[in-house]
């Protein structure tokens, strides 16, 4: 049965890149900085792979990427309300630096959506009115974050029993076993 819910579980993922709406469209990343407190945010999925690399875009500018810098584990979670699953994922975080495959990326980002990454001020600067917002007329900030799975906690909320599926990656391959939920 662990074969299974792997295989469910890449499934939704690839469906969170792909059809709008889809719960794991937007999940939680949690980071930890050099002060040691948990940060979480929301990013969107932007790409799966079969090696479970998770990707989502930012700007090169935000505190997320300078966490990743410091310490690159990450945890992220997922819910699907509907099917009343929860992943918990763990993995290393990199900035990817190949120009070929960021500008791949940059360049399936309708225009309007570009403007994120060009404010001429960073993320979480302080402004005193929207009117401050200033965009550079060439170049971006847009940066693309992978993360490399090693681990994943499935949950599902279900009657009569919860099923809990923890899978850790060894040597490329992935082991499921069974928890207490």
């Amino acid at each position: 049965m662990t074969s299974t819910v792997f295989t469910e579980i890449k499934e939704e993922l690839k469906k969170g890149i792909t059809e709008y709406g889809h719960p794991f469209r937007f999940f939680t990343l949690g980071t930890v900085g050099l002060d040691k407190m948990a940060r979480l945010r929301t990013v969107v999925l932007r790409d799966f792979s079969e090696e479970w690399n998770l990707s989502f875009f930012t700007d090169k500018r935000s505190k997320k990427v300078t966490h990743i810098i410091e310490n690159p584990k990450v945890c992220i979670l997922l819910y699907h309300p509907e099917k009343r699953i929860q992943l918990k994922i763990e993995g290393n975080a990199f900035v990817v630096k190949n120009d070929k495959k960021i500008a791949k990326y940059w360049n399936r980002i309708k225009d309007d959506a570009k403007n994120d990454y060009t404010t001429t001020l960073a993320p979480g600067s302080n402004i005193n009115s929207l009117t401050e917002i200033e965009y550079l007329n060439e170049g971006n900030h847009f940066c693309l974050i992978t993360i490399e799975a090693h681990k994943i906690e499935y949950l599902r909320l279900d009657k009569p029993n919860h099923i809990k599926i923890r899978y850790s990656k060894d040597d490329n391959h992935w082991k499921g076993e069974f928890l207490v939920p």
